[in-house]
């Protein structure tokens, strides 16, 4: 993570708070994204808002602020003014993972926002280079077993839920795991389709285009139940792994928000994403829509964080800042 980026991006905080709430003032609201346009969350929050727009009678925009894994996009909502001008997107595992590896947490989710709605959820997969001699998960850890040499695997970034999966499969295999951040997804891909690399934990969506084209093979996910993408694919669980790792978007305010906007926003953020249009435009990209009421999100994220905490610890891997 670069804190030098991050510490220039604070230092410009304060102008971009005036500036926001003289928007919000006129009638605008900001989406915060805080990763890339282009992505499925981008596309996600640019879906939903087009939609809100005229029941919240507003403006709405997407911003993409990004930088330090999440964190520019998030201290940016959380130092906003309570009145409607701003409004966080972001993926569930920043909002509980980041606190737990960072020495010196920079927000406290439960203080510092109000809860609106979990809205979309997507999937994580083990995906394998084909050329492998394996046919399912058993054959695949008798694999490992038999290369000790051969088991590196790809995450997208370190401090991730795939980070932390890896973790959590050495840990119940009794195997030995060497694990190799990348970029992003697709050049775990294409070392995995090129023979470079054993094998690599992403999301299912990213990895679903190359597995129905046979340039990698998925042998397991690792939602509670099978991918409604990938029917044929079993679950972690069913290989008796006590894993349920699926991620999700959330939507937050700022800490002092009125309720009843935060339950008015909520309200249109389930409406939009509850028309057949929305839907089926997020499942083609390998989303599943939820949109959920703020105690929904409460709960979700609750139950996440009690479930990595323990797993994170264990590994002693912390972000310095």
């Amino acid at each position: 993570m670069d804190r030098r980026a991050f510490m220039a991006g604070c230092l410009g905080l304060p102008l971009l708070a005036q500036a926001d709430h003289a928007e919000a003032q006129a009638g605008l609201t900001k989406i915060i994204f805080p990763f890339a346009a282009g992505a499925g969350g981008d596309t996600l929050c640019r879906l939903i808002a087009q939609d809100m727009a005229p029941v919240l009678q507003r403006t709405i925009v997407v911003e993409n602020r990004t930088g330090a894994d999440g964190l520019i996009g998030i201290k940016a909502v959380k130092g906003a003014s309570p009145d409607g001008g701003m409004v966080l997107v972001t993926t569930g595992p920043t909002m509980y993972l980041l606190p737990m590896v960072e020495t010196t947490p920079s927000f406290d989710t439960a203080k510092d926002f109000v809860p609106v709605s979990l809205l979309a959820r997507f999937e994580f997969a083990l995906v394998i280079n084909p050329a492998l001699d394996v046919t399912d998960f058993k054959s695949f850890v008798a694999w490992l077993k038999a290369h000790p040499d051969k088991t590196s695997f790809g995450v997208p970034s370190n401090g991730t839920i795939p980070h932390f999966m890896g973790s959590k499969l050495e840990k119940d295999l009794g195997i030995p795991l060497n694990r190799v951040p990348y970029r992003g997804s697709t050049p775990i891909l294409n070392d995995l389709i090129g023979g470079h690399l054993s094998f690599g934990i992403t999301t299912l969506a990213d990895a679903l285009p190359q597995h129905r084209a046979k340039g990698v093979r998925i042998i397991a996910v690792a939602s509670a139940e099978r991918s409604p993408f990938a029917p044929e694919v079993p679950t972690l669980k069913e290989n008796g792994i006590d894993l349920v790792a699926d991620a999700w978007y959330g939507m937050w305010l700022p800490a002092g928000s009125p309720p009843e906007f935060a339950s008015k926003l909520g309200a249109a953020a389930r409406a939009a994403l509850a028309k057949p249009e929305v839907k089926e435009k997020l499942t083609a990209i390998g989303m599943i829509p939820v949109g959920s009421t703020a105690e929904g999100l409460t709960q979700e994220l609750a139950a996440n964080t009690a479930l990595w905490q323990p797993i994170v610890k264990a590994t002693g891997y912390k972000i310095e800042n």
